[in-house]
């Protein structure tokens, strides 16, 4: 967070942060990590917005690994060539069949949810 205000954004008055809902990403872990004064002067520049924990890339990443765990990885894979074989073969079918993540619920549930949440106005 300190390169992205000192020097990869180092003229901009906010640095908006979009992350999702992971336990380490708070404000609390800038004090962690540094001085309380240098803590708060990188807090100052930041702006956090977290991804709903329930429709995250993080949530469709843990979707998949399932799915590659159920369909690939369920059994004893002798070496780590085999594996990187097997994963490869695996995920060129998933892109082949375009699998998509099914979220089990309608556009109007999903506004209901997220308005629940603060994330809609």
């Amino acid at each position: 967070m300190r390169y992205l205000v000192d020097e990869r954004f180092a003229q901009a008055e906010k640095v908006v942060v979009v992350q999702d809902n992971l336990n380490t990403h708070t404000p609390a872990s800038q004090y962690e990590a540094f001085q309380p004064a240098e803590a708060k002067r990188i807090l100052d520049r930041l702006e956090f917005h977290y991804t709903p924990k329930h429709g995250s890339w993080l949530n469709m990443a843990e979707i998949e690994i399932g799915v590659l765990a159920e369909q690939c990885l369920d059994r004893r894979i002798p070496d780590a060539d085999t594996l990187k074989s097997e994963v490869a073969a695996w995920e060129a079918s998933r892109n082949e069949q375009k699998a998509t993540v099914d979220w089990q619920f309608t556009t109007a549930a999903a506004r209901v949810k997220l308005k629940r949440l603060g994330y809609l106005p």
